[in-house]
């Protein structure tokens, strides 16, 4: 069979934690940084498939495996929300609570975890919906990325919704190129030392 990108299914659950981690430093391999590979999963990759579903899209290697995502929400401010009310409960007792302020690299991602109000920025309040997308390196640079953002937009108009926003590490300069291929453009936002923002219309 043929490679194809499909509506997420729950069955997928898996595939979606292991791609998260496997692209998680920057593009590339997290596993064994954290106390659980799960962890990157837990906060940027799992919440979005169980709380919004509908706005969820696979690349399947065409045996029913999925090779890569693209996730996100048509409201942020109502998925910080939501991340604090069931996610968060959802979680509780997988992993303790960060040092105040944050010690260690998963001190980081743990204070990220809990604060889900973190991703309700002003600056962006025209652009509410946010993605994130990942791919095995293998099934990068073939135009399946290009695909699942196509996709992704496609269920963003549908939903009336206008704009869309994401943030990327400063340092993932090839992540950078992809997104300003597609239409992506920076949206200053003061402070964000180590993120950079990009926002497009959701049109064709």
């Amino acid at each position: 069979m043929q490679p194809l990108i499909r509506a997420y299914r729950p069955a997928d659950l898996d595939a979606v934690y292991d791609i998260c981690v496997r692209t998680a430093d920057a593009g590339g391999d997290a596993r064994g940084q954290y106390s659980s590979d799960r962890l990157m999963g837990d906060i940027f990759a799992a919440p979005y498939v169980t709380l919004e579903p509908e706005h969820a899209y696979v690349l399947d290697d065409g045996t029913g495996a999925a090779v890569g995502y693209v996730l996100g929400t048509a409201d942020t401010v109502r998925f910080a929300r939501r991340y604090r009310d069931e996610w968060l409960p959802a979680t509780a007792g997988r992993y303790p609570h960060p040092a105040e302020p944050p010690e260690t690299r998963e001190d980081s991602m743990l204070w990220l975890h809990e604060h889900p109000e973190r991703m309700i920025v002003p600056e962006l309040a025209d652009y509410p919906a946010h993605l994130h997308i990942d791919l095995l390196p293998q099934w990068q640079g073939q135009g399946w990325g290009r695909g699942l953002i196509s996709a992704f937009l496609t269920g963003l108009r549908a939903a009336g919704v206008p704009r869309v926003h994401l943030g990327m590490a400063v340092t993932n300069v090839s992540a950078r190129a992809f997104y300003e291929r597609l239409g992506f453009a920076e949206l200053p936002v003061p402070g964000a030392a180590t993120v950079t923002y990009l926002g497009r219309s959701t049109a064709e």
